[in-house]
């Protein structure tokens, strides 16, 4: 279920701010968002399986946070990545 690190470097290399940046807030979230489609789609087949759950919600925890901080920062590069994530509606 974790993202394989081919998946996670290209991630990066798509979300990144300019080169070198492997932590920036906007990889990060790309990162989570990732995360958690799959372990949605996890738990559409185990439905009891409370400890990914409990995971999950973890993660979508972390991801608000960080939207939040991204949303108080820079509020143009947040609808930008809302948009390119497909977050939110």
């Amino acid at each position: 279920m974790a993202l394989t690190p081919e998946e996670k470097t290209k991630l990066i290399e798509e979300f990144r701010a300019k080169e070198g940046d492997t932590g920036g807030t906007a990889v990060q979230i790309a990162i989570l968002s990732q995360d958690v489609r799959r372990l949605t789609e996890h738990l559409t087949k185990h439905k009891k399986d409370f400890h990914t759950r409990r995971g999950l919600m973890k993660k979508v925890g972390r991801r608000n946070r960080l939207l939040r901080y991204l949303k108080r920062k820079d509020a143009k590069s947040y609808g930008e990545l809302i948009k390119r994530l497909e977050l939110r509606g």
